[in-house]
């Protein structure tokens, strides 16, 4: 057969990239085309997306890879939004998802619908920046905003609105928001009524593989729109005994149910259930993950200091092992800043030794990455009944060697390290299923197992990880 080539557009919170994913019959590969930062930008103490600068990136990199492309698709990290007027124009920039205008709303919100309530009818792990506590802010500010929008749309639905005219919201996506209702199968119209936000502009639910229009004569062709839900796809497995961790600036570690899991057990351990391909849910939890260290290297940066994250991992394997633990997802590291002087307060009010050099910041950081890891995977796998023999660490954080070991040292168990640009590979895949080109999620695994060359990593000093772990646990505060 001739080759397929689809385009692959994903957005990272800290660079976005335009790919092509081409398949032989046999093999899939990609190529890079476009590569550009994702940053945002401040005004008047506000965090917004600079969606206009990334619309521009977006369409040089299809410029350059539209050559004999069959299709385009669009994903993007989760929760963040934007509104659409009568006219279908947009109405403001999308907010970042870690602008402090959710500060105080989860409360806000569980005084006008119980907290157990909220989780029954979504199954969503509570975090400040979701969907609905960023709708909410907007309710308790009454801004004008919900009066004059006409459309909701998801941040990747948006992009695939201005590629291809389609006002619909893809569903992995909105199943990260806490706005849907998975036993409903559609919007959780009764708690957005509840906190006062119209309901009348939120649009279909389409699932991933859904043919949305054309831009400049290419199909465009919604992929599983939410970044993790398309890296699961590009997971190179052949077993069902496995946990996936998509290594970014967060961590998601996770399990593939073909159900969600809410209960009081999943309800106490703060889990999540997030959409995934073919009515599969993701169980899984949101570990922060490389943004501390991103965060650290920008810090040092403006301090005259420039490291790649190549030499970081050199400077943090030189540090003393175990020496301080942080709890990656304590409320003090949420926001950008001074993450360095961050992780040394924390480990100041606990009674631990401080952090001083460099590489004992980045190795305290891996450390408590891989034993936080280990906490989470043991809390899915008691509250699933399922078992897993290996991990899959795909995303950009495969590439650490030094925390793919750390790893599997801490769990326990085999790492599979890669694919590295999973994402892309993922997205480019469910194009192809939707074309006809490959047909199924499982028969693209299958294809990947024999296209990609993952690194293995087996567990080493596991009582040394182990008696670490009983301290780490000491200092974990939140589930």
């Amino acid at each position: 057969m001739a080759d397929k080539r689809v385009i692959a557009v994903d957005l990272g919170a800290e660079s976005g990239r335009v790919m092509v994913v081409r398949f032989d019959g046999q093999c899939l590969d990609q190529t890079e085309i476009h590569r550009f930062p994702n940053t945002s930008a401040t005004i008047q103490g506000t965090i917004y997306w600079d969606v206009l600068r990334l619309w521009n990136e977006i369409t040089q990199g299809i410029e350059a890879a539209k050559d004999g492309a069959a299709s385009v698709g669009v994903d993007t990290w989760g929760v963040d939004f934007a509104f659409l007027d009568r006219q279908g124009k947009l109405l403001a920039n999308p907010v970042h998802y870690r602008d402090s205008r959710t500060d105080g709303m989860l409360d806000w919100v569980f005084e006008r619908v119980p907290r157990r309530t909220v989780f029954e009818r979504t199954g969503i792990q509570f975090m400040a920046l979701n969907t609905l506590y960023q709708l909410a802010s907007l309710a308790a500010s009454n801004s004008p905003l919900l009066e004059m929008a006409d459309t909701y749309l998801t941040f990747p639905d948006l992009l695939h609105y201005w590629l291809s005219g389609s006002k619909a919201c893809e569903f992995t996506h909105v199943t990260t928001s806490q706005i849907y209702n998975p036993r409903a199968g559609n919007w959780d119209f009764e708690t957005l009524r509840e906190i006062g936000v119209p309901t009348g502009m939120f649009p279909e639910i389409v699932p991933p593989g859904t043919r949305r229009g054309e831009y400049q004569g290419i199909p465009v062709i919604s992929p599983a729109s939410h970044d993790t839900a398309s890296a699961v796809v590009a997971v190179p497995t052949t077993t069902a005994n496995y946990a996936y961790l998509s290594s970014g600036t967060w961590s998601l570690l996770g399990l593939e149910l073909d159900h969600p899991v809410i209960d009081d057990a999943s309800y106490a351990a703060n889990v999540t259930n997030e959409g995934g391909v073919n009515g599969t849910y993701r169980f899984l939890k949101n570990v922060v993950g490389l943004w501390l260290v991103q965060q650290s290297r920008a810090m040092w940066r403006s301090e005259g200091t420039e490291y790649s994250y190549d030499d970081l991992t050199r400077i943090a394997v030189d540090a003393e092992p175990f020496r301080s633990f942080i709890d990656p997802d304590d409320m003090l590291f949420n926001l950008p800043g001074d993450m360095p002087g961050r992780i040394r307060e924390f480990c100041r009010t606990t009674g631990q030794p401080i952090p001083e050099t460099h590489g004992q910041i980045v190795r305290t950081v891996y450390e408590s990455l891989a034993l936080k890891y280990r906490y989470a995977l043991d809390n899915l796998l008691r509250l699933s009944g399922k078992t897993v023999d290996r991990l899959h660490i795909i995303g950009g954080g495969a590439r650490n060697a030094l925390l793919c070991q750390m790893t599997a040292d801490s769990i326990g168990r085999d790492v599979i390290a890669g694919p590295y640009e999973a994402t892309a590979l993922g997205n480019g895949i469910m194009q192809l299923i939707a074309l006809g080109e490959i047909g199924s999620v499982a028969e693209a695994r299958a294809i990947l197992s024999r296209s990609v060359e993952p690194v293995h990593y087996t567990p080493k000093h596991t009582d040394a990880w182990n008696e670490a772990f009983e301290r780490f646990r000491a200092y974990v505060t939140t589930d």
